[in-house]
C-alpha cells in the first residue's frame, strides 16, 4: 500500500500535490464556514472553486 502510494507521488508529482492541498483546503473551508447556513449548491459550488483553486496553486507553483 505505501509503495503503491509513494510511487503514486513519484510518477505524479503535480497531480499528488493538487489532491494533497485541495484536501487540506477543503477541510479548512468546511470547518470555517460549518456555521454559516449554506445552501447544498453553495457548498458544492465552494468546494468545487476549492479545488480548481488548489490545482491554479500548484501550477503556479510548479511553474519553471
Amino acid at each position: 500500500m505505501i509503495a503503491s502510494l509513494k510511487g503514486f507521488v513519484t510518477r505524479h508529482p503535480r497531480l499528488s500535490a493538487w489532491i494533497v492541498l485541495a484536501i487540506g483546503m477543503v477541510i479548512m473551508l468546511v470547518i470555517a464556514a460549518r456555521n454559516v447556513g449554506l445552501l447544498p449548491g453553495q457548498w458544492a459550488a465552494l468546494i468545487v472553486t476549492t479545488i480548481i483553486l488548489a490545482g491554479l496553486c500548484v501550477w503556479i507553483i510548479y511553474l519553471e
